[in-house]
């Protein structure tokens, strides 16, 4: 490791030698505000006039906004939620997507003290009725195009009370600009503590519906060395341009490039195309994209492109990306015909950025997960949390006391569950070997969670969508490995009686998932049974059914 530009991660980031613990540590503070610490902090200062969100309209069309602009448009927003009597501590759902409305409604949210809960317009009437009714939201901000399919399903949502669209409303609805309330008066920021909640993102598990984590206003601290790392040293150099395709109301998005791009006074670019590899290079040279979190499966919709640099005159430089393994061959991709740096790094929501590659640092070795970040204490352990040497495939496992980025528990129940955590360590429910050079090598989940195109995906949700349907009686849901996104989705159904097994059934299936739940959500393929294996108590036995779908997957 060159030890010149170790430094630098010390010198750029909060991480700082603790000669009590002898240890490096990621230091946090007292106070802290995602707003105050991003957007406002530009705003009020001679950077104000920067451009720090760039976003382009269906139409091609691009509208600029400054920090100081962001900065007033969310004291105005801030002020209209005030007179909807939105409280410190209270969830506010935003559902815009990647728009300016988001990065207004969020930093409106932090500083009134409130809690953002980020809502996919991905998800359908089921999820969201869930997500909204479980976590009490009285207020949702949202756009026409999203909620239109949603309107029908209002009573559904029982606690809503206030619902602030942009573009078209209907009875009983606010506009987004009715909202934005102009005086002469500056909005004062409530003061919150750097442990205070601020982010609730509801993510998939393996067993029931979504559950929704909280993150306190220090995640973005946490982040911080990490992401100098995977951003290759480069985070803070002036006139960066950010951009990610992943979706704001997720980490990768919003934690792993929009927020961590306006801590360090950047640009960020957004729209709501949907991706395509060759949109997303004209995209990237049009508005000269230097840096981007991408999944693994963005990235090797682009690897299909031949010789990108010979057809668009690309900014590029770095590329990290995490949320499912990235092949060794992808890695080689990027740097042999891109030419750029692709940093990986690995973690979960609950806590993340424990593993990854930093290339200005270190080697990259294609293949691996990369080497654990300065500041943490990742292992890996058995079954019984004893650690493991070198060679020995274990679960990959982080020091509690070490980790800066923990969250704060799941909505309505605070705390690190029992099933995450085993002596000092928290439990990640991957497993993994680390070589005698510290780089970590991936091995598959011990768990049943689907993780597909960087998506997480809960097999309850989807069995729960399927049995709604009329003629399914029982579903299974599992993944099957796939060499593109990972693992798709395969459900086996049991169908009632009167119904019979078809093509033209398996289509309704998919698309009743689909618009029920979420898009990419639904079983890519289905294979109809008369009875599942069950355990002793009468539980359905998914790893005989993984197994039976890994015999007969191709290697």
């Amino acid at each position: 490791m060159n030890s010149e530009l170790y430094a630098q991660v010390v010198a750029k980031t909060n991480l700082r030698y603790n000669e009590q613990e002898q240890r490096l540590k990621v230091e946090l503070p007292v106070k802290a505000n995602i707003a105050l610490d991003t957007i406002v902090r530009y705003a009020k200062g001679d950077a104000g006039g920067h451009t720090a969100l760039l976003f382009e309209d269906a139409q091609g069309k691009t509208h600029r906004y400054s920090f100081t602009e962001l900065d007033r448009l969310s004291d105005q927003l801030a002020k209209g939620l005030r007179t909807l009597a939105v409280r410190r501590g209270e969830p506010v759902v935003v559902h815009t997507g990647q728009s300016p409305q988001t990065a207004i409604a969020h930093m409106a949210i932090y500083k009134l003290g409130a809690i953002v809960l980020t809502l996919s317009q991905l998800y359908g009437p089921d999820t969201v009725a869930y997500i909204l009714n479980d976590s009490k939201a009285r207020v949702v901000i949202t756009d026409d195009s999203a909620w239109g399919n949603l309107r029908p399903h209002r009573a559904r949502f029982t606690s809503l009370e206030h619902c602030i669209v942009t573009g078209n409303t209907v009875a009983g609805e606010m506009s987004f600009a009715q909202c934005l309330i102009d005086d002469a008066s500056e909005l004062t920021p409530v003061e919150t503590n750097a442990d205070e909640s601020a982010l609730l993102m509801y993510t998939s598990g393996s067993t029931g519906m979504p559950k929704g984590m909280l993150h306190a206003h220090r995640i973005i601290h946490a982040y911080r060395p990490s992401l100098t790392m995977v951003y290759n040293l480069e985070l803070d150099k002036p006139g960066q341009v950010f951009w990610s395709p992943a979706d704001w109301a997720w980490v990768g998005g919003l934690l792993d490039a929009v927020l961590p791009a306006w801590q360090h006074g950047q640009t960020v670019v957004a729209t709501r195309h949907r991706f395509e590899a060759e949109w997303a290079f004209d995209f990237m040279a049009r508005h000269g994209v230097t840096h981007s979190f991408m999944t693994p499966t963005a990235l090797k919709r682009l690897a299909e492109i031949k010789q990108p640099r010979e057809r668009w005159r690309l900014q590029l430089r770095v590329v990290c990306t995490g949320g499912e393994s990235l092949p060794g061959e992808t890695v080689r991709w990027a740097e042999r015909d891109l030419g750029i740096v692709c940093n990986e790094f690995y973690g979960l929501t609950e806590f993340n950025h424990m593993v990854g590659n930093c290339r200005a640092l270190y080697p990259i070795v294609p293949g691996s997960m990369g080497r654990a970040f300065p500041g943490r204490r990742v292992a890996i352990i058995d079954e019984h949390g004893n650690e493991q040497g070198d060679g020995v495939v274990g679960e990959i496992a982080s020091w509690r006391a070490y980790d800066p980025t923990l969250f704060m528990g799941y909505w309505g129940n605070p705390g690190v569950p029992e099933h995450m955590r085993i002596g000092g360590w928290l439990r990640s429910g991957d497993l993994a070997l680390r070589d005698e050079h510290g780089y970590f090598w991936y091995q598959g989940r011990n768990d049943d969670l689907i993780k597909s195109a960087g998506y997480r995906i809960g097999p309850a949700e989807v069995e729960d969508a399927l049995v709604k349907h009329p003629q399914v009686a029982e579903a299974a849901v599992v993944g099957r490995p796939d060499a593109e996104r990972g693992a798709v989705v395969v459900a086996f159904v049991r169908l009632v009686q009167s119904a019979q097994p078809s093509a033209q059934l398996k289509r309704e299936l998919q698309q009743f998932v689909k618009d029920n739940l979420a898009a990419y959500k639904y079983p890519r393929e289905i294979e109809f049974v008369d009875s599942f294996p069950l355990t002793s108590s009468g539980k359905i036995r998914r790893a005989e059914l993984r197994a039976r779908l890994l015999a007969s997957t191709p290697h």
